[in-house]
């Protein structure tokens, strides 16, 4: 099971928020490149970026940062948030990154998904975050009418190169409540798509519990930072 680091970008910083709460802040780093350098000299090969900037309104005030976790950690790297047009998936791709997260427009247009991904094939992820399993768009801050499962099932239907899905349960994130494994495993039942699951992980158990539901990957975040996890630990259980 792919472990993801989580790194959260806001004005330059490296940050937490609490189920997508913008007023609900930590900052953990000043410098995002060193926590990146952290992880990765703990063993992880993949580092997981959020334009926090840009997910709100689209702004692209961390693209250095973004440069920088890319070109001086060397891991595979990906990032989500802002990214609503086909100069933006190219812009970051320049940048080096291995994969970019689209959510907004993937809900409001999914046949443009499908003909970007099939454009730039194993390059683009489907981001999916939920709110009673409810999409969320606009970096959380407007709800659908659309459930998870539909959008899912819609983008699988209409292009098979996507390389992941990146399931967050908005509930759940940042809250150290655990994973709401009976929708991860509701998604994973429901499509082709490979699921990495986001939001709400907790504790080693959680891990083991991702690993044996056969799920593809697993985002870390508050744990890591809060101690409640150790990476090197969380990376041989998901081994």
């Amino acid at each position: 099971m792919q472990i993801w680091p989580a790194i959260d970008l806001l004005g330059g910083k490296c940050v937490r928020l609490q189920q997508g709460d913008y007023n609900r802040e930590t900052i953990f780093a000043d410098d995002p490149v060193t926590m990146a350098m952290k992880w990765r000299d703990a063993g992880t090969e993949y580092l997981h970026l959020v334009d926090l900037d840009g997910a709100k309104n689209g702004s692209q005030v961390n693209q250095d940062c973004i440069r920088r976790c890319v070109q001086e950690t060397g891991l595979v790297c990906q990032v989500g948030g802002g990214v609503r047009d086909e100069a933006t998936i190219v812009r970051l791709l320049e940048l080096g990154l291995a994969r970019v997260i689209v959510g907004t427009r993937a809900l409001r247009e999914p046949q443009w998904f499908a003909e970007m991904a099939n454009k730039y094939p194993q390059k683009l992820v489907l981001g999916i975050d939920a709110r009673d399993g409810k999409v969320a768009t606009d970096g959380w801050l407007e709800t659908s009418s659309t459930t998870a499962l539909q959008l899912a099932q819609q983008i699988a239907s209409l292009s098979d190169e996507s390389p992941a899905m990146i399931y967050t349960d908005i509930a759940r994130d940042g809250m150290l409540t655990g994973p709401n494994f009976k929708q991860l495993a509701e998604m994973q039942q429901a499509t082709s798509i490979p699921v990495i699951a986001s939001g709400g992980v907790a504790t080693i158990d959680d891990i083991v519990q991702l690993k044996a539901m056969n799920t593809f990957g697993c985002i870390v975040g508050r744990a890591l930072y809060e101690g409640h996890v150790v990476l090197e630990d969380v990376l041989r259980c998901a081994m």
